[in-house]
């Protein structure tokens, strides 16, 4: 299978957000994606909050992954992976593995000392690709997020 992992184009992110939504459905949240077409747009490529990485089979998107920098007060600068999305029918073809290489080597190329990521505990073959790639599963951490209720409720106090 031939296929170019390269940057996202703004005209690509129609396709970016399929990919978003599809894996929203694989993880039974669909309702929760609330971003559109033009909030990747804007946040990409006009005020540059992201890049993307995407993998083209011939003309279509068959898997991306999103990146941007974070500042670290043990480390610096740092890249975080936000999503790694390949679609489910090419999955095991090598563009997962193609697009991770891609997002390691742009934070070496960008002199980070670290690429962090999150990793549901239940997708056990990406854990294991992680492990087997050196990453360092920190299973002692917990993601926090607040959404905009807890915000408000937050601010109101």
């Amino acid at each position: 299978m031939e296929y170019t992992i390269r940057e996202a184009k703004k005209n690509d992110m129609p396709q970016v957000l399929e990919l978003i939504k599809e894996l929203a459905a694989h993880e039974n949240a669909s309702n929760q994606v609330e971003i559109e077409v033009a909030d990747l747009e804007q946040e990409g490529f006009e005020n540059g909050n992201f890049k993307c990485f995407v993998a083209d089979v011939g003309g279509k998107l068959q898997g991306m992954a999103l990146v941007y920098f974070r500042f670290s007060t043990w480390k610096g600068r740092t890249v975080h992976l936000e999503d790694l999305i390949v679609r489910k029918e090419m999955r095991g073809t090598g563009l997962g593995g193609a697009l991770y290489k891609t997002v390691v080597q742009y934070g070496h190329d960008n002199g980070v000392k670290r690429v962090e990521w999150v990793v549901s505990e239940g997708n056990k073959n990406a854990i294991e690709f992680y492990e087997n790639s050196g990453a360092d599963i920190k299973k002692n951490w917990y993601t926090v997020h607040m959404d905009e209720t807890g915000i408000q409720k937050n601010i109101e106090k």
